[in-house]
């Protein structure tokens, strides 16, 4: 069935993203939004724009009635659910099939199945795919995970079997912390979720987290496009990620990609969606969870592959057969995203209000998924991811060089982002060598006394202080801004690289 017309029950740079490629295809583009989102960007850019009501996400974007009635009464064939939200409800699916809309996603049944993370784990278990050990129910009590926690040996990790994101997640070093972690990871679990399900696996201390991105179409055929590396990441909400993977051989990307592949198989998952896993100091890699939905580091894979992963979402949900095989995926380059958010780049506490000024990056091997404009009022009911900066390079180095670039250039005036923090990332030396882990973020947060961290600070404030326009002046003449971040780069490499 040919789609003509989508509403994306979505918000921010993702909605915007889907509007782009609806646009590219001649499918016109349906816009929701909050009365807190009246002017944003994504309702600027869409075709039609629908309200659908107050700013709390639980009155507006989280109401699937809302949204399947905008789609019916605007004559939408299909629903994209971008990320986040309702993206990995399956009742939105459900309630889709039930008024006649095309789903951009897999079945409910498939998202029910992957999205419960003990079910999705026996699954694997059952189809020979390495899993984390621990247990394969949810836990019933305290006293339960204590006596989990005894057999499989401390330290421990508890999740919730719904949802991501890091919510419901708790790490237990010790058996007397291990009940009151239990409670707070129940009572987080049913606040996010409306779930309290918990269970308990080991805790895998620094290994990698890998992720393997797969199309599948409704008639069986099902391709891997490589992995993306996301171990940059803090309270498991990553922050950079990267493709190709710097500890990824061609050996581990088969058989990681085989087992992916496997994985989805066995689910009956279709559309676009990603299997997680945990790699150790052997390179042993370990099964975590299935993400059914576009990813937000999606890009990366877009850049290496150049394979333009929403427009296939909707040629599969259209019932297409996929043009793709596994022999036309290749890697070309490298890619680095970093995830730009209204957040204090120290605290990492929320930063709301009125953006005075933004200047975006360009350039040479530079992309940008923005939700946001000038004289947009940020506001406090949502996730603080604001925009994406995606680099690609001919290699990791190239590629790292212009985001640094990107970085500099981007200028976002009267709210907080973490910028600084990523250009701190971005220099620290074992990023820069590819040897790094899962530690790699509280290590930079505590870490007063590296070289690489007072190169970003000298950086961070020789940007600020050109932000405000003061002159530096030397025998009358006045240093350039370019001019000195050419000096920073120059800096650099020429200790880093």
């Amino acid at each position: 069935m040919k789609i003509n017309r989508i509403l994306i029950a979505n918000r921010g740079e993702i909605a915007v993203r889907i509007a782009r490629a609806c646009y590219e295809m001649g499918i016109t583009s349906v816009a929701v939004f909050s009365e807190a989102d009246r002017s944003a960007k994504h309702v600027r850019y869409a075709d039609e724009a629908y309200e659908i009501g107050p700013p709390p996400s639980g009155q507006s974007y989280l109401v699937i009635e809302k949204i399947i009635e905008t789609a019916v009464k605007s004559n939408c064939q299909a629903v994209h659910p971008g990320y986040g939200f309702l993206a990995e409800n399956p009742l939105l699916p459900e309630a889709c099939g039930n008024a006649g809309l095309i789903f951009i996603g897999p079945t409910h049944q498939a998202m029910a199945l992957v999205g419960n993370k003990t079910e999705a784990r026996k699954l694997m278990k059952n189809a020979g795919i390495p899993i984390i050990p621990g247990v394969m129910e949810p836990l019933a009590t305290a006293d339960e995970a204590v006596s989990a926690a005894e057999s499989i040996g401390y330290p421990v990790l508890l999740k919730a079997t719904a949802g991501g994101g890091g919510k419901g997640v708790r790490v237990v070093e010790s058996p007397d912390k291990l009940k009151s972690a239990f409670v707070r990871a129940e009572a987080e679990a049913l606040s996010a979720f409306g779930n309290p399900d918990i269970y308990l696996e080991k805790y895998m201390v620094k290994p990698r987290h890998i992720e393997i991105q797969i199309l599948a179409d409704q008639h069986g055929n099902i391709i891997h496009l490589n992995e993306r590396e996301c171990s940059v990441q803090r309270r498991y909400q990553k922050l950079v990620e990267e493709s190709p993977s710097c500890i990824v051989d061609e050996d581990l990307r088969r058989r990681m990609g085989e087992a992916a592949v496997e994985a989805i198989r066995v689910s009956g998952y279709t559309n676009a969606g990603t299997v997680e896993f945990l790699v150790d100091s052997n390179r042993e890699f370990y099964f975590l969870e299935v993400n059914a939905r576009l990813q937000v580091e999606h890009p990366v894979t877009e850049l290496i592959t150049g394979v333009d992963l929403v427009k296939e979402q909707i040629k599969i949900a259209s019932g297409e057969h996929l043009s793709l095989k596994q022999t036309d995926i290749g890697i070309n380059g490298a890619a680095i995203e970093c995830r730009i958010s209204a957040e204090d780049p120290e605290t990492f506490l929320p930063s709301v209000g009125l953006i005075r000024e933004l200047i975006e990056p360009s350039g040479p091997g530079i992309r940008v998924e923005s939700g946001i404009a000038e004289d947009y009022d940020v506001p406090v009911y949502y996730d603080p991811l604001l925009s994406k900066v995606i680099t690609w390079g001919k290699d990791r180095e190239e590629a790292i060089v212009r985001m640094l670039r990107a970085l500099n250039e981007y200028k976002i005036k009267g709210i907080k982002t973490t910028i600084p923090f990523h250009r701190r990332v971005l220099v620290n030396k074992d990023f820069i060598s590819g040897n790094y882990d899962t530690g790699i973020v509280p290590q930079i947060e505590h870490s007063e006394t590296s070289d690489y961290l007072e190169i970003a600070a000298i950086a961070a404030t020789i940007v600020a202080m050109t932000d405000e326009q003061v002159k530096f002046t030397s025998t009358a003449q006045k240093t350039e801004g370019w001019k000195l971040s050419g000096r920073i780069y120059g800096g650099i490499r020429s200790i880093g690289w």
